[in-house]
């Protein structure tokens, strides 16, 4: 999957406010979904995010991270509990961003969804958008040794 980067600037915060996140720059104006166990799991359901550039993004506030596998971190508000991003420690090549913490992505289109045969029954994503199987994910992304919780 091509990566459609678009120059913008927008605002974003968590739940509480206490961590506000600032893109500005190279980014995705369309998110994907994720239904890898461990997004589920962190989530609830499903993750949902768009990728940003490291220089195009500024955080303010106090986070939280946790190492969730071998090649990446997840971010959270320490306060409220907000999820805020994956990163790639692997390649280092940005932020994965949760696009509900920006009101300017409320209207944007889902762009993909990969291991969508994992994806449990309660939910289901219409559209016409990139799909992609566990097995075909992994097989362009060597670094995940499956889906690995």
């Amino acid at each position: 999957m091509a990566m459609d980067l678009v120059d913008g600037t927008m605002d974003g915060e968590c739940l509480c406010g206490a961590v506000t996140v600032h893109v500005s720059g190279r980014h995705e104006g369309q998110p994907g979904a994720c239904h890898c166990s461990i997004c589920r799991t962190w989530t609830g359901g499903l993750f949902v995010g768009f990728h940003a550039e490291d220089d195009a993004v500024t955080v303010e506030g106090d986070v939280r991270t946790y190492r969730s596998s071998p090649f990446a971190d997840r971010a959270f508000c320490p306060v409220c509990g907000t999820s805020l991003w994956i990163r790639d420690l692997e390649t280092g090549s940005g932020y994965d961003l949760m696009p509900g913490l920006f009101p300017a992505l409320h209207g944007a289109p889902l762009k993909s969804e990969i291991y969508s045969d994992q994806a449990p029954a309660y939910i289901a994503l219409s559209g016409d958008h990139v799909r992609q199987t566990q097995a075909e994910w992994e097989a362009n992304h060597p670094f995940v040794e499956g889906d690995v919780r």
